[in-house]
């Protein structure tokens, strides 16, 4: 074989293994229901936070601790353990997708991601009337 060759062969054999290697971090969106039949599995879960329970953050006991409950689309709650910061305005947000996994029927996450609600919601949507306007093509004298 030539250099060359052996150079290609290496760099096919490198992004083959990183593609397998990145197919065990893809995982579906959950509800929490089918989430909890996965304990122990990695997953990612549609929610929103439960505002009729209090959350639990003391940032000067431990800042590294957030204990809250969510809700789903279906209307199934969870409790879930973040050992992280609380998220700045995660009250505000119009949905969270949780990444991480059950046991023993406490969802202990890894990563938030939040989605905002638009600023744009309340204002109206509606397209703006359609003007029209007319051209005109004026000839000029030779």
């Amino acid at each position: 074989m030539k250099n060359y060759q052996i150079i290609l062969l290496v760099f096919v054999l490198g992004g083959l293994i990183y593609f397998i290697s990145s197919q065990g971090n893809l995982s579906s969106y959950e509800d929490i229901a089918s989430a909890r039949k996965k304990s122990g599995v990695f997953v990612n879960i549609i929610a929103k936070l439960d505002t009729t329970i209090p959350y639990e953050y003391d940032p000067v006991k431990n800042p590294n601790y957030f204990k809250f409950q969510i809700i789903d689309s279906l209307g199934y709650t969870a409790q879930v353990v973040y050992n992280n910061t609380k998220p700045i305005d995660i009250e505000k947000a119009s949905r969270i997708v949780l990444k991480g996994e059950f046991k023993d029927a406490i969802f202990y996450c890894k990563d938030i991601l939040i989605k905002c609600p638009s600023k744009y919601k309340d204002q109206n949507t509606q397209a703006p009337a359609t003007t029209f306007i007319r051209t005109y093509y004026i000839k000029p004298h030779v």
